[in-house]
């Protein structure tokens, strides 16, 4: 097995990414965390290191997150930067891997980051998948915090409706109380009844995150305390940018696949601004796939339907590309 563990330069500041692969000749998988700010690199390889019989499988700690918070310029945390950073990994993976393409798949803000580069810089990436997909970030959180104080009324949870009441309703998806202190009252509560995952066991962040971050061994002592930092600061600083996103404005046409993994239950970015989107878009090949019974990351909620379709889907695509991938 080939392991790469190390920083390279993506705009001029050094950020950390971390490879794993069975076999060079493998088709290369990006994976784009979300957040903004929050790492998944102990999630691909604590719970999907099997994607390794596939795949290539490379993971980045994104500029100003986890191990990339050192020494970041916190006038550099724009959502353009980031799209660059991103073309620039995806030129590095090519070049280290001898490949003309790669496949990148985004999650939560992975996938708006993943839509953005898709747009932008298409001519290197073989096959886009967004899954938790953002579509529109002020409707995203006016429905979340919706869903929130109507499942909060319902349930005669007093205390919630006050904290959501202190937080909102969003405006233009700001939330009162600071950018990262608002989201965070709001997705407590959201969590708490179920919008982001069906399992009992995902109902709040120290069970869902924070706990198995610490348990992966995955991150270094500094690698943590840029997760704990990284994350307030990048989203403190980028969230009110991506309250302004629009894809049904934006983002509707394509030159490579773009196929959509999104679970109903999801209220964290509500899948119910996913089908109109999805719509509308104009690409070579597209697919939407309904996870009935996932939350915000069918990933985690229907692991093995969701690897199943994705080798399936990536696959097909690398059967028909003339090129190496």
């Amino acid at each position: 097995m080939t392991e790469i563990k190390t920083k390279i330069e993506l705009g001029g500041f050094p950020q950390k990414i971390h490879i794993k692969t069975m076999d060079e000749s493998l088709p290369v998988l990006l994976f784009l965390h979300g957040g903004p700010g929050v790492c998944n690199r102990h999630t691909i390889f604590a719970d999907h290191s099997d994607l390794m019989d596939t795949f290539t499988v490379a993971t980045w700690d994104q500029r100003g997150s986890g191990g990339s918070y050192k020494g970041v310029d916190v006038s550099t945390l724009t959502v353009d930067r980031l799209v660059e950073d991103a073309n620039e990994l995806v030129l590095w993976l090519c070049e280290r891997f001898k490949k003309d393409k790669i496949f990148v798949i985004g999650g939560s803000w992975g996938s708006e980051l993943g839509t953005y580069l898709s747009k932008r810089h298409p001519e290197h990436i073989a096959a886009f998948v967004g899954f938790g997909q953002v579509v529109d970030g002020a409707k995203n959180e006016q429905l979340s915090w919706e869903f929130c104080m109507e499942e909060a009324e319902r349930a005669g949870d007093s205390k919630s409706i006050e904290i959501l009441k202190k937080c909102g309703p969003p405006v233009m998806g700001v939330y009162k109380g600071g950018n990262y202190a608002g989201m965070m009252m709001e997705r407590n509560v959201m969590m708490k009844y179920g919008g982001y995952s069906p399992s009992e066991k995902k109902r709040g962040y120290a069970s869902s995150t924070v706990v198995p971050m610490l348990r992966s061994g995955e991150y270094s002592l500094s690698d943590l305390w840029g997760l704990i930092k990284g994350h307030r600061l990048v989203l403190d600083v980028m969230w009110p940018e991506v309250g302004r996103t629009d894809f049904n404005r934006d983002c509707t046409e394509f030159e490579i696949p773009i196929y959509i993994f999104d679970g109903v239950l999801d209220r964290n970015t509500p899948s119910a601004l996913v089908q109109g989107w999805y719509d509308s878009i104009k690409a070579p090949d597209k697919c939407l796939v309904w996870f009935e019974n996932s939350g915000h990351n069918p990933m985690g909620d229907e692991g093995e339907r969701f690897k199943k379709l994705l080798r399936e889907k990536l696959t097909a695509v690398k059967e028909r590309e003339s090129c190496i991938i």
